[in-house]
């Protein structure tokens, strides 16, 4: 079975994010379609702040054996709900239903326990996006609010205790 690690971007390390979030296929449920260059910049210099707030709070490249960048993922605080954590990832469409979601969010969820243990989990998909729905449900997250926001539909999950 491989193994999988995380490391939060570097400054320097723009290209790699670029990469992955140029693709339409990748964002289709994020942001429906790829990145421009420009698009890509500004989220990657949000990503950087809110990576310096906390070693174990941001985004993290996911490694696949060591090596290969399989996607990234993220454990930031959520703005919308007090005293909350956010998760989420995003794979290269090679990495696609080969079990790397399901090592991610067993990461983030426990981490989440055991640095955050009060705070409570959530994550937020598009709702068309029933892959990433059955994963979260079979992390025993609940579906807590479908609607509108930013002009995006949107599902919040919220990790049952």
């Amino acid at each position: 079975m491989s193994k999988i690690h995380f490391e939060k971007y570097k400054p320097s390390e723009f290209n790699e994010y670029f990469k992955l979030v140029q693709d339409d296929d990748v964002m289709r449920y994020i942001t429906g379609k790829g990145m421009t260059e420009e698009q890509a910049n500004h989220k990657f210099n949000s990503i950087l702040e809110k990576s310096s707030i906390h070693d174990d709070i941001g985004y993290f490249k996911v490694y696949k054996d060591d090596q290969t960048i399989a996607g990234e993922c993220k454990l930031v605080y959520n703005k919308h709900l007090e005293n909350s954590l956010e998760i989420g990832y995003v794979l290269k469409k090679d990495f696609w239903k080969q079990g790397i979601g399901s090592k991610i969010c067993e990461h983030l969820i426990t981490l989440s326990k055991d640095r955050f243990p009060t705070y409570e989990i959530i994550a937020v998909i598009d709702p068309d996006n029933t892959a990433s729905r059955k994963l979260l449900e079979k992390f025993n997250f609940v579906s807590y609010w479908k609607g509108i926001e930013h002009d995006v539909p949107t599902e919040k999950l919220i990790l049952k205790k």
